[in-house]
């Protein structure tokens, strides 16, 4: 059975925003009070927390779809509804984020640090929340949004000070055991270590982690063997420690060719060229390796190299070894505390934004797309008509009717709002009017109290005797005595279809 898992895909699913409530207050001799319905509740957010105690991403493994709890819809008498529970996921130190398309989104290094995976869903606002001077009692609410759905690639590399390198069989778990209590498989075989293993060395007052990695061979930079796919747990590290073996029995070995190989592999594989190297000739207890550890010493240092001959089965030549891997990482600490950070530069999005994208499409159809109005679409109950009078009238203060006449809208157009299967498809209409907007402003209720009523301006009409004096060349509309702009008459025009008005007048009277 697997116990050590360092690569894992995460589907994250984070928490329901609840929807918004639609309640009117009532209490003894005022049945209809006004709105009073209170706001959903946020959704639960999904994280990641570095937990001392986790140092594999096997439960990930087994179980890989999580999801938060979402949030309750809201209440009346104003009482907004509860938030859903975060859900908390413990990953080991190390922990790289990766989302689908490969770009790394973290890198969770320290106890305690925390990454929100999956953001939960904002809980729609009640209808006490949406009234207004000119909405006084919203007959609608808007619903909570979705919860953020991610996958997301979790990848572990061990957070050591120094990585022990080499072929199968060079003696690293040997090595490790022996300068630490890690207890990793040894056996007589290639390829033992299957998995990265980690101990903790003390070296005078200096305290490090070294990494065992499986053995590379050649080719393993592109597959082969099993060292590739640990290769990410050395890239943290300080140093590197090549083992070589000085007692292979292999003739067509030798610590030379076993170093250049190693070195091409790391070479491919990329990010560890400029790492310090420490040359660990090992096995020196036999008698053959002793001889080749003196053969190749002197070669190895005369390429820039630090060489050490040891021996894990005797210790032989151990605390000097320890010693060098010591100062390597008090000098990189020592430089690391100096270091400038970056600075991070902050670039909020222009306040003048529109939020929206009208794209024409070749069918003729309309596509817009932005998260605003996505946002808008996703709060919007379409089983409520003044809930999307109330949605036309926020895309048309954007400015969206503006943008679909520009990009050759006419009425009729279809219009998607979003991509894929989410997107809401409508025939477009410059000015959508739904029933609420008959009562001469939307969420306007004639039941509420006096006070809340809107009156509309009634327009004088005339009778039918003044309708007969009436002219149809002086008049747009016969209901209405406003003279026709295109019409527009001098002085003397007017003072001579007076007269003539007059005298017919006179003559009308005279005949009775």
């Amino acid at each position: 059975m697997t116990t050590f898992v360092d690569r894992v895909t995460l589907f994250a699913s984070a928490g329901k925003g609840g929807d918004g409530c639609v309640s009117v207050h009532r209490e003894k001799f005022k049945p209809l009070g006004g709105p009073d319905g209170g706001n959903g509740g946020r959704g639960g957010d999904i994280k990641l927390i570095v937990d001392p105690n986790v140092t594999t991403l096997l439960d990930y493994h087994h179980s890989p779809h999580r999801k938060a709890t979402s949030g309750r819809a809201g209440y009346g008498d104003r009482k907004d509804g509860p938030a859903g529970e975060d859900l908390t996921l413990k990953v080991p130190n190390g922990t790289v984020v990766f989302d689908e398309k490969g770009n790394q989104l973290a890198d969770l290094v320290g106890n305690g640090t925390v990454f929100i995976a999956a953001q939960g869903g904002h809980g729609g606002l009640g209808n006490l929340a949406l009234a207004s001077s000119k909405r006084r009692a919203p007959g609608f609410a808007l619903l909570g949004e979705p919860g953020e759905e991610r996958k997301l690639i979790l990848e572990l590399k061990s957070v050591a000070d120094i990585a022990l390198v080499g072929y199968p069989s060079a003696g690293k778990s040997s090595l490790i055991a022996a300068i630490s209590k890690a207890r990793p498989k040894i056996a007589d075989y290639p390829f033992t270590t299957l998995v990265p293993n980690l101990g903790v060395v003390e070296a005078g007052e200096t305290r490090f982690t070294v990494a065992d990695v499986p053995g590379l061979i050649p080719g393993a930079s592109q597959g082969r063997g099993l060292g590739h796919e640990f290769l990410r747990h050395v890239e943290r590290c300080a140093a590197l420690v090549q083992v070589l073996d000085c007692g292979t029995l292999e003739t067509d070995r030798n610590p030379i060719h076993d170093l250049e190989v190693i070195e091409d592999e790391l070479v491919q594989y990329g990010g560890l060229e400029d790492r310090p190297r420490i040359i660990a000739l090992n096995k020196i207890d036999l008698p053959d390796g002793a001889a080749m550890a003196d053969m190749v010493a002197q070669t190895l240092r005369d390429r820039g190299y630090e060489v050490y001959p040891v021996s894990a089965a005797s210790h032989a030549g151990l605390r000097d070894l320890t010693y060098a891997m010591a100062r390597v990482i008090q000098k990189n600490r020592a430089d690391a505390a100096v270091e400038e950070r970056t600075r991070i530069v902050l670039r909020p999005v222009s306040v003048d934004d529109s939020g929206f994208v009208v794209i024409p499409n070749e069918d003729g159809s309309f596509s817009i797309t932005g998260s605003k109005i996505l946002r808008w679409v996703r709060q919007t109950n379409f089983k409520n008509a003044e809930a999307i009078g109330y949605l036309a009238d926020r895309m048309a203060t954007l400015g969206v009717e503006r943008e679909l006449l520009k990009q050759g809208a006419v009425a009729g157009s279809e219009v998607r709002v979003g991509e894929g299967d989410d997107a809401v498809i409508f025939d477009w209409e410059p000015t959508i009017e739904s029933g609420a907007e008959l009562l001469g402003a939307r969420g306007q209720d004639e039941r509420l109290e006096s006070v809340w009523r809107g009156y509309e301006k009634v327009q004088d009409q005339l009778s039918d005797e003044e309708l007969a004096r009436q002219w149809e060349f002086l008049v747009e509309d016969p209901h209405t005595p406003a003279l026709k702009t295109e019409f527009a008459m001098d002085a003397e025009d007017v003072a001579e279809a007076l007269a003539d008005a007059a005298e017919e007048n006179l003559e009308f009277e005279e005949s009775q």
